[in-house]
């Protein structure tokens, strides 16, 4: 039985390199210390949607995967919706809604510490 790699390569995302540092004791980021809470924040120019799980955490780019609208998308706690195309986005997995087209692009979030680094895959 072979192994099988199961990351989505996101091709849609070319060349953005990022890597923050987030000290979670800071009060601008006390949402993140609350199972569900979620913080949007501009890092190193990109708009930047970090979510609080239980044990976890993810990163999404509020950028429109399509490249289809200069806004950043909203989240409705559930979902990541292009401001301009209303096209939807799963942020458990960062996959479209309706199974087309590119994925949002998705940062690593990895604690360290009292702190959050996110940075590219």
């Amino acid at each position: 039985m072979a192994c099988k790699d199961e990351r989505v390569i996101n091709n849609c995302f070319k060349g953005v390199k990022l890597n923050y540092l987030i000290y979670l004791n800071n009060p601008e980021y006390t949402n993140l210390n609350i199972p569900g809470g979620h913080v949007i924040k501009t890092i190193q120019n990109r708009t930047i949607l970090i979510i609080r799980n239980k044990d976890s955490y993810k990163a999404f780019d509020m950028e429109c995967p399509e490249k289809d609208c200069d806004k950043p998308m909203a989240f409705d706690g559930i979902k990541l919706i292009c401001s301009c195309s209303k096209k939807a986005y799963s942020s458990l997995n960062a996959s479209p809604i309706d199974g087309k087209g590119c994925f949002v692009l998705e940062y690593n979030a990895e604690i360290s510490g009292d702190n959050l680094i996110i940075s590219t895959f």
